[in-house]
């Protein structure tokens, strides 16, 4: 059997130096669960909620950010509707109240054009810097356009845009998430010919198709190794439990493996597979509470975790810097780690 090692280690550190070197902010470079909801989140140093972040986060941060003080932060998220997303929420009022940021955050409800609208509000409100995780990677280049025009910093977080007039980036490298969850299947099947599913993320956003990319990088050296079915859930639980369900249906046993690119549709998959009264392996990204329990549980086989803490303060970070003329990097990377059997306790309880 061909066996790669079980996964890539990706030890980029957050204060790496980049190839784009320092760039000078002054320069000419530029889950279901609740229903979803537009309103805006604000929050001031007086009534910013605490996260359940590690102090690891804040001591990997630096603690406060020089010069925040009295700046006026928006943000807006593709959704606050996923444990993911929240995290990363929830860090952000934390933040704000230990540097004294009007932060307010909106919920885009998967609609890049919402998000555009909530990039102008922001804009009209005032707001010294702007923080942009899109819901598109296409669909979402206005966003950047408006405030670019309107002389604000906008710094991405988590998921990319595509347009170059970004002002800095903060986020995990999906490529190399979706190779390593790929590799640690296949050392977990111990096989070099199986058949496995693909559950995606939603079409057009660049963690889906970054992940793919790191999935099929993988593949190219296993040709004995079929992908049955390849769909979307949307990171979805419940649509990830619908569209397993499917699968089984049309193909049964032939499926040995699922290979999500999030822990919450790996979950959902996992739980149309026991109803069956079957046990295929599934492995997701993320991290989250559920799916460090999985692990331990045997339910999910790993995990990749992605920290949202680091990559917000990062973002925010780097948006103070912007504002206040100061150095930053251009790209922030801050590296996946697998959970794993063997490593699981060392991520319970972390948020």
């Amino acid at each position: 059997m061909k066996k790669k090692s079980m996964m890539k280690v990706f030890a980029v550190l957050m204060t790496a130096a980049m190839a784009f070197g320092l760039t000078a902010c002054g320069s000419d470079g530029g889950n279901e669960g609740s229903e979803p909801s537009s309103e805006a989140s604000t929050t001031e140093q007086s009534t910013a909620q605490d996260s359940t972040a590690e102090d690891s986060t804040a001591e990997e941060s630096g603690g406060g950010t020089a010069g925040a003080e009295g700046l006026k932060i928006g943000a807006t998220y593709y959704t606050l509707q996923t444990e993911f997303c929240m995290r990363m929420d929830n860090e952000a009022k934390k933040w704000a109240k230990e540097n004294g940021v009007e932060y307010t955050s909106y919920d885009g409800n998967n609609d890049a054009s919402k998000q555009l609208e909530q990039v102008e509000t922001m804009i009209a409100d005032g707001v010294d810097a702007i923080i942009l995780n899109p819901q598109d990677a296409d669909a979402c280049s206005a966003c950047v356009d408006a405030a670019v025009e309107a002389g604000i910093p906008i710094v991405g977080v988590n998921t990319m845009v595509n347009n170059d007039q970004l002002t800095a980036y903060v986020g995990s490298e999906d490529v190399s998430a979706g190779e390593e969850i790929m590799q640690y299947m296949i050392d977990y099947m111990d096989s070099d010919a199986f058949n496995i599913v693909v559950i995606e993320g939603p079409m057009g956003q660049s963690a889906q198709l970054q992940r793919y990319e790191g999935i099929t990088n993988v593949l190219a050296d296993y040709p004995d190794i079929e992908i049955l079915a390849i769909d979307t859930a949307n990171w979805s639980r419940s649509e990830a439990m619908t569209l397993m369900e499917t699968w089984l249906t049309t193909y049964g046993e032939e499926i040995d493996a699922v290979v999500s690119e999030n822990d919450e549709m790996a979950l959902g998959a996992r739980e149309a597979i026991k109803a069956q009264g079957l046990d295929i392996p599934c492995i997701g990204i993320d991290g989250i509470t559920d799916a460090v329990a999985a692990v331990e549980s045997g339910d999910m086989i790993a995990s990749d975790f992605q920290n949202a803490e680091g990559q917000i303060r990062g973002a925010l970070d780097t948006a103070v810097k912007c504002v206040n003329g100061e150095d930053y990097e251009k790209e922030v990377w801050i590296p996946f780690e697998m959970i794993t059997p063997d490593n699981y306790a060392d991520y319970q309880g972390r948020y």
